[in-house]
């Protein structure tokens, strides 16, 4: 996947799109999914316990796929496409993300 916690992401499609953005918390490779801290905020109704003596509603971060999402370019800080490539020579050799607008490695 070329999504990573911590990368700054923008919402390109869906409900969203252009407006809302943020940081990833959670990768979610099995089904191709990520949890942005602030988009797409789910109510989870919570049950009385120890833990939460009051219960009621919690508002949660609910995933989203990642084709809906694309990567903020570093430099630019518009959203950018994400290519692979190798640097260096021998056991030195690195696969990277790089930005297909800018070119630079993220």
């Amino acid at each position: 996947m070329y999504l990573k916690r911590g990368d700054n992401v923008v919402v390109i499609s869906g409900v969203g799109k252009g407006k809302d953005s943020g940081k990833v918390l959670k990768v979610l490779e099995d089904t191709n999914q990520v949890i942005v801290q602030g988009l797409n905020m789910r109510f989870k109704h919570m049950k009385r316990s120890q833990k939460n003596p009051q219960g009621g509603r919690v508002q949660k971060e609910a995933p989203i796929h990642a084709s809906r999402v694309a990567l903020v370019d570093p430099k630019t800080n518009e959203p950018t496409r994400v290519g692979f490539r190798y640097e260096g020579e021998g056991k030195e050799r690195k696969k990277i993300r790089y930005s297909k607008k800018s070119g630079e490695p993220i």
